[in-house]
């Protein structure tokens, strides 16, 4: 090297921008957060089914779903389920916790001063046709919703999901997972029984 000239600096590497690094690192932080909810409440001992929704108390989703190709039933249209108190159960024929609690939705099913309407999940025409089929109708109303776009409206965690609905089409529960016999004879039949004896208002009834 001659005296006058200068050494050639090194080019530096530019660090990975924060954002990426960010971006990457989202997925694991929401696990986190999810993970320590449940946490959290097998913990405290609460029962990771009654997760709370920002829906209670709120209209529920307006929500038009075509009918389940084949079935009688027609589709789900929230708007014409006011003036009845409704359960709005959402449902899967790949969901084994769905084959699960269907022998009670069959008996909910008989209970005439409520109607219950099903919400098919991301599932295939013909299967849900045979489940329907091989374990009996106990719906009403069948809407599908083979992208899951409407159960985000919903809130839905995953299948199965039942939501009980007053005669005005507001939510005023919410319960994850399969329903057993327990459950709603001592938390929904209690609180079906208290939303039945609510007086309908005038919108409700017209």
């Amino acid at each position: 090297m001659k005296p006058n000239e200068t050494k050639p600096v090194a080019s530096v590497k530019p660090k990975q921008p924060e954002r990426k690094r960010a971006v990457l690192f989202l997925p694991v932080l929401l696990f986190a957060i999810v993970a320590s909810i449940f946490l959290a409440m097998e913990i405290s001992g609460r029962d990771s089914s009654t997760i709370p929704s920002a829906l209670i108390g709120q209209p529920a989703p307006r929500t038009t779903l075509t009918p389940l190709e084949g079935m009688e039933q027609p589709g789900l249209d929230t708007e014409k389920l006011k003036g009845k108190v409704t359960l709005v159960n959402i449902f899967a024929s790949w969901c084994a916790p769905c084959r699960q609690e269907h022998p009670v939705l069959m008996r909910l099913a008989e209970d005439q001063r409520v109607q219950l309407v099903g919400f098919n999940y991301k599932d295939d025409p013909d299967n849900a046709r045979r489940f329907l089929s091989e374990l009996g109708n106990p719906y009403q109303a069948v809407g599908v919703d083979p992208s899951g776009r409407a159960a985000i409206d919903w809130g839905v965690y995953g299948v199965p999901e039942t939501f009980l609905l007053d005669r005005e089409g507001v939510i005023v529960w919410k319960y994850v997972g399969p329903l057993t016999p327990e459950r709603v004879e001592n938390e929904l039949m209690p609180l079906l029984e208290e939303t039945l004896q609510a007086p309908a208002s005038d919108d409700a009834t017209s």
